[in-house]
């Protein structure tokens, strides 16, 4: 292995299996056809039929759950390869769909891969997740939270799952919270009166506590003020320049992407389409009009998505 690459992810390839439409409809679709079935007949022939349509009773009942509630393979991430290096923020940009967020929980041992290799620092997240997870910790869009419970308890109790306690923890808690810009009364005040951003601000610092050399952020200022956002970004950039971690980037915000990110890679429908420094991929489109080409028109030229179109 390369010991400059933290994360090394070859072939990577993850398949998911869904229902063709959504229970409602097929339950819509079965009721309709029993009312069909029974317009010529008695109430009670009514009724016959939608029995059978409803509890597979029926011949007709059985071909439509073959028909009906087969499933579709779905492939999240279709063998994609990349490198991200020591001490990098890499960035994993594109819609709901794309395999952002199956790539992180892949990464973080929360899913196994249907093929490739995926290794972090060597280790490798099938046979050796114990590992992995030992050098790795994740904050995610909705981070969870004991909201009466105040920041020093939440990660107090944190810390106990990773075995730690006593004084001294403590007194670490203090010193990674008040690093993170967040105030003395904040520290000991419940959550549920702090902000979104303050409680992000939390999250990365009990994802801290077990000291990751890799940080896996999933959308992790999604749905903030800006204000908040901005606190929340100055923190991962303090993280690689000042603590040389490792951060693999989820988010939709291209803007945030060009600040933060060493490199990007964009994905679509399960692909990446492009890989490089956020400057090498504004030049993939040249802008016409007099204006510097920003990763979102990029994202536009190379897809033909919107960044935030929903997966149907």
């Amino acid at each position: 292995m390369d010991t400059n690459q933290a994360i090394i992810v070859k072939d990577i390839y993850k398949k998911f299996g869904k229902p063709s439409d959504p229970l409602w409809k097929r339950v819509l679709r079965s009721n309709n056809k029993g009312a069909r079935n029974g317009a010529s007949d008695n109430n009670g022939s009514k009724r016959e039929s939608r029995l059978e349509n409803n509890n597979g009773k029926g011949a007709n009942n059985e071909n439509n759950n073959k028909n009906g509630s087969h499933k579709i393979e779905i492939i999240a991430v279709n063998k994609i390869s990349f490198e991200v290096h020591r001490g990098e923020i890499f960035g994993v940009l594109g819609p709901n769909g794309s395999g952002k967020s199956t790539l992180i929980r892949l990464m973080a041992t929360l899913l196994l891969p249907d093929g490739g290799e995926l290794k972090i620092f060597g280790y490798d997240v099938v046979t050796e997740a114990i590992k992995v997870q030992r050098i790795i910790n994740r904050v995610s869009v909705e981070a969870s939270f004991f909201k009466k419970l105040s920041p020093i308890e939440n990660l107090l109790y944190g810390a106990r799952l990773y075995g730690m306690s006593g004084s001294e923890t403590k007194k670490q808690v203090v010193q990674i919270l008040t690093r993170l810009g967040l105030e003395e009364r904040s520290i000991f005040n419940p959550m549920e009166e702090m902000s979104r951003g303050m409680q992000q601000k939390v999250a990365i610092a009990r994802a801290l506590l077990s000291k990751p050399r890799v940080l896996l952020l999933d959308e992790p200022t999604t749905g903030l003020d800006p204000r908040s956002k901005q606190e929340v970004q100055a923190v991962i950039e303090e993280l690689r320049d000042k603590h040389g971690t490792t951060m693999l980037l989820t988010t939709h915000d291209m803007h945030e992407a060009d600040i933060l990110c060493d490199r990007v890679a964009i994905m679509d429908k399960g692909n990446v389409v492009a890989l490089d420094t956020p400057k090498n991929l504004k030049k993939l489109v040249p802008n016409s009009n007099g204006h510097e080409t920003t990763l979102e028109e990029v994202f536009l030229e190379l897809t033909g998505r919107k960044l935030k179109e929903e997966n149907e």
